[in-house]
């Protein structure tokens, strides 16, 4: 089993910075590949971020490129979100998520086998 414990929300005003951490423990997952979604209220969970542990490849929603960066720290087993330039869009509940292989999708949340609890982000205007 594996648990995935994020922090790092919290309140900002637009154009501000926050940095999310994912860390990971239990049985490794570093085959595959993990995941940062969001969801806010009365709206779909949607892929924000994704990077494989291996190589290090990245994947961005459209939303957020240019503004966020995806990284990981293979010995630490922790996955971090780097958020600049927030906008009150970005507002949501922020879901770390692990999947143990890596099969070519990022969006599909069906297809991760481990999810966070969950953090809030919130960017006033």
């Amino acid at each position: 089993q594996v648990q995935l414990v994020e922090s790092g929300g919290g309140l900002v005003q637009a154009g501000g910075s926050l940095r999310l951490s994912c860390a990971a423990s239990g049985r490794t997952v570093r085959t595959g590949a993990m995941g940062w979604f969001r969801q806010a209220p009365g709206k779909e969970r949607e892929i924000v971020a994704g990077i494989r542990w291996s190589g290090g490849s990245t994947y961005y929603a459209d939303s957020v490129k240019g503004r966020f960066t995806i990284s990981r720290d293979y010995a630490k087993n922790t996955v971090y979100l780097q958020m600049n330039s927030l906008k009150p869009e970005d507002t949501a509940t922020y879901y770390c998520a692990a999947k143990e292989t890596y099969d070519g999708t990022w969006s599909i949340a069906g297809r991760y086998d481990y999810w966070g609890q969950g953090t809030q982000v919130t960017v006033s205007s």
